[in-house]
């Protein structure tokens, strides 16, 4: 395995390693690195301390490969109290995947936290044996421990559940942010949700949003995902995101279904 997801290849370049690949093919990434090493650019352009990067939606334009890629950001709309950024990324002369995240100003005085505490299912002892069919598992598979609570590690076809952490960082010597790490497993909740058999039907997802009302603390992430798919060929998969202090945020994706 690699020991990184992204190796630095110049300004806003990078070069994707084989860690990125997703189960789909060896030659495309998993949607999860992408958006994760996005919402990182979103982070570092014109960083502002008393803002937070608290939601962030990703559109994928079209598979992007495993190799060089490149980052541009801009400020769509700057502000005091919120901030709307924007970023693309391309490979290729061509780009593959949008992003646009809010940065939400910190209070100067004190909010009650709602809905954020309580007490998540335990962790695990035991990694869980994935079960994926034919899927490409060398890559980003491989790269993220999971530890399932529910759904049959893939297997099951229903709502699922599974404490999940990266094994390797997404850049050497960084410590991914929580938004940068939630999107790297967040995308994994239409796998951990998958409602259909992935050896007779594919269900990719074309977008990704994660809003994180409060930062997630610790390395482990807990997702707890189902899918809903209509007979037109369009899926909804929705995750909770939970740390081991109770709920922080959640994620949502739209889904491409079709019959192998």
């Amino acid at each position: 395995m690699h020991s990184v997801f992204y190796e630095p290849d110049g300004p806003g370049t990078f070069v994707a390693t084989a860690a990125t690949a997703g189960p789909w093919s060896p030659h495309a990434q998993h949607g999860g690195p992408p958006s994760a090493l996005t919402a990182r650019a979103l982070e570092l352009h014109e960083a502002d301390p008393g803002q937070r990067l608290a939601r962030v939606t990703v559109d994928i334009m079209r598979p992007v490969p495993v190799g060089k890629i490149s980052l541009r950001v801009r400020t769509v709309r700057p502000g005091r109290r919120v901030t709307l950024l924007e970023a693309v990324m391309e490979s290729d002369g061509q780009e593959v995947l949008h992003a646009r995240g809010w940065r939400i100003a910190r209070p100067d005085g004190e909010v009650p936290a709602i809905g954020t505490a309580g007490t998540p299912p335990a962790i695990p002892a035991a990694a869980g044996q994935f079960d994926f069919g034919r899927a490409h598992t060398a890559g980003y598979m491989s790269a993220i421990e999971w530890r399932f609570v529910s759904g049959g590690a893939f297997r099951e076809h229903a709502a699922g559940s599974a404490w999940t952490r990266p094994l390797i960082p997404l850049l050497a010597g960084e410590q991914p942010s929580p938004m940068s790490r939630s999107l790297l497993v967040a995308d994994s909740g239409s796998g951990v949700g998958a409602a259909l058999d992935p050896a007779k039907f594919q269900y990719i997802n074309v977008d990704l949003t994660v809003v994180l009302p409060r930062d997630p603390a610790g390395e482990w992430l807990l997702l707890e995902s189902a899918t809903t798919i209509g007979a037109d060929g369009t899926g909804l998969t929705e995750s909770v995101l939970s740390d081991t202090s109770g709920r922080c945020g959640g994620a949502m994706q739209t889904l491409l279904v079709a019959p192998r």
